[in-house]
């Protein structure tokens, strides 16, 4: 735990530093044509100060995952919404240097062109940065660092200025004629922006870490995921663009261009599952859905009202894009060369036999025999189970996608294993991304809603899994999921329920998804945990309930379920870390409800939160403590 806080501190450091980097690069931005737009965005960023400083002098941190062995899921979500600021901030940063460039380079007595194209591609990007900040902002999760009231009001007002400033943005802009590939590709042009490969990830930014110790006869419940959750559309990936300044013409000799086509207009980052819009425009499905569960119904290239929200895969553009992949030898790497595995020593084995052995095993798996169908997804979900190596070689020899196909088969032993191996297969981080671009997220939420309990169940493990990855927890909630999944938490078996709480969990970290948890039903099975007498699953519930207070809609249903009650009997009676719990979904239903507060106040959990206060957990009595404040204040109104 000790390392989680030093790496949260280091992260709010970073905040502060890039926060006085931003303010340092504007200095430069004289009385050129955007000298406006940099001090607007530099003057809202510089009011985040006292935010950083009070997270930064918070010593605790939030503890209550499913269980003790999901703390690492539950650090990575609450520190997500840092790590969508740090890339936002780092882009602005860019934004601001490179407007303070434009403008140094402008003849003096050549008055600037407003309308031309170079000035309407920066302006777009400050329209890019502006919206990135203010759905970063937007996830700050207040209650668990204890930020003041007044500091959070103030931050409440920079994202207010920054909604009005996107839609001055929109409004001020002929989105038609503008050149969509916007301000990176500016900057190639200029010799002062390349795209680098980065050898970590693939330039699509499919893989996420994740590492789970058991996937086959049980819930993956450990996991490590160190990607951005949530985050909003980007102009760019700061791992991906490097920017120089101070050197002109200069080009990296490892750089790669991407095709323009092959780049999605929103991200700047080469498209790995291309999907077409009503308008005709096509984008990354991840960043385009992130757009639409934002509330936007207009094309973000045209600007033209989307007749419909349906993305359709662009096949063709798909299979261009993967042949320029292949020739220009960029993709997942495997450490697999010649026949031969590499080891985590460094050496290299000699799998060249395995390989055979599986090649002709998944030939099977498309056998006109059921029984020799089945025959080969069962011994392919005990390999996926035994090992990496297994697992790499099994998706080298090109079985997902036949996996995939089998999950929606007649044969329930078929369709029980096919599911499984996938489950498995998943654990492999690179997997993730070639099981989402088989379309399994489909057929695993078809057999969700109509498997057998246990296909159930390994579905819903699987969606956990393939959500560890961000843009995976996007595609997952559009895809209809999250109601099978409240279905099971409310139906299914004890197994069932855990593995879909779980799955609900790590993807309501995602803010679009509350909403649909919440329009899907979750509160009320939610609350039937919190009062079943058994208590198997109030830790469970508490957890989902904590993720969801903050979100407005999950609120006001939380809170007209009857919810209150429940939670100040739990004050009164439940384990340390059910108290806990407790205390902070209440400090978050009443902050600025007094409605709330006031039904709190009657039905006693005054004494209860004394208590709390003096004999509870650190967390705990922080939370009773600050709710106690807000009581107090309501009794002098």
């Amino acid at each position: 735990m000790a390392g989680a806080v030093a790496g949260g501190e280091d992260r709010t450091s970073e905040l502060l530093q890039l926060l006085n980097d931003v303010v340092v690069a504007s200095k430069g931005c004289g009385g050129g044509a955007f000298k406006k737009d940099c001090t607007d965005l530099v003057r809202r960023i510089a009011l985040l100060t006292h935010l950083f400083e009070e997270i930064r002098l918070f010593k605790g941190r939030e503890f209550g995952p499913l269980d003790a062995s999901t703390s690492s899921t539950n650090s990575s979500s609450r520190e997500s919404w840092a790590s969508d600021l740090v890339v936002a901030l780092q882009v602005a940063k860019r934004l601001v240097l490179l407007a303070t460039n434009f403008t140094s380079n402008s003849t003096p007595s050549v008055p600037v062109n407003h309308n031309d194209e170079a000035s309407k591609k920066i302006s777009f990007q400050f329209q890019c940065v502006t919206w990135k900040l203010e759905k970063a902002l937007a996830d700050i999760p207040y209650d668990q660092f204890d930020i003041s009231e007044e500091v959070e009001e103030q931050v409440e007002l920079v994202r207010a200025q920054l909604r009005r400033a996107i839609e001055r943005y929109g409004s001020g802009m002929n989105s038609r004629e503008m050149s969509f590939h916007g301000l990176s590709q500016s900057l190639v042009e200029s010799g002062k922006w390349v795209y680098v490969e980065n050898s970590a990830k693939t330039i699509a930014s499919i893989p996420r870490s994740f590492s789970a110790e058991s996937a086959d006869e049980m819930t993956i419940h450990k996991t490590q995921s160190s990607s951005n959750s949530c985050e909003p559309p980007s102009l760019c990936s700061a791992n991906e663009i490097q920017v120089d300044c101070q050197e002109d013409d200069i080009k990296k000799p490892d750089a790669t261009a991407i095709p323009d086509d092959f780049m999605c207009p929103i991200s700047l980052e080469l498209m790995r599952d291309p999907v077409i819009v009503a308008t005709g425009q096509t984008y990354e499905r991840s960043y385009i859905q992130r757009w639409i569960d934002c509330g936007n119904t207009t094309c973000p290239k045209t600007q033209q009202k989307l007749l419909y929200l349906t993305l359709t895969p662009n096949y063709v553009l798909r299979s261009l894009i993967t042949r320029w992949c292949i020739n220009n030898n960029i993709g997942h790497p495997t450490g697999l060369t010649n026949g031969k595995i590499k080891k985590s020593d460094g050496s290299f084995r000699d799998i060249s036999g395995d390989i055979a052995t599986i090649q002709a095993l998944v030939r099977k798996l498309s056998s006109r025999s059921t029984e020799e169908r089945r025959a080969a997804a069962t011994e392919i979900r005990s390999l996926s189970k035994r090992s990496t190596d297994n697992r790499i070689l099994l998706a080298e020899a090109g079985a997902i996608p036949v996996l995939v196909n089998l999950i929606t088969t007649e044969d329930g032993l078929t369709q029980e294993n096919a599911v499984t191996s996938i489950l498995n297969l998943s654990i492999y981080e690179n997997n993730k991304g070639l099981i989402m671009l088989a379309g399994a997220v489909t057929s695993i939420v078809q057999v969700l809603r109509a498997g057998s309990m246990e296909v159930k169940e390994n579905a819903a493990a699987t969606l956990f899994s393939l959500s560890l990855a961000d843009e995976n927890k996007i595609i997952i909630g559009a895809s209809g999921a999250i109601p099978a999944l409240v279905e099971l938490l409310q139906n299914g078996s004890t197994r069932g329920k855990k593995d879909a709480a779980t799955a609900l969990f790590n993807l309501c970290i995602y803010q679009g998804n509350k909403g649909r948890a919440v329009r899907a039903g979750i509160v009320k099975p939610l609350l039937k945990m919190l009062t079943d007498s058994s208590n198997c699953m109030v830790d469970e519930a508490l957890t989902i309930m904590s993720v969801l207070a903050n979100h407005q809609e999950a609120k006001v249903t939380i809170v007209k379920a009857g919810t209150i009650p429940v939670l100040i009997d739990l004050l009164r009676r439940g384990l340390p870390r059910n108290k806990e719990n407790a205390t902070a979904i209440l400090l978050a239903l009443c902050k600025r409800d007094t409605e709330s507060l006031a039904c709190i106040s009657r039905l006693g959990a005054i004494i209860p939160l004394t208590e709390l206060t003096k004999s509870g957990t650190e967390r705990a009595k922080r939370k009773a403590t600050s709710l106690l404040v807000h009581l107090r204040k309501l009794q002098h109104l």
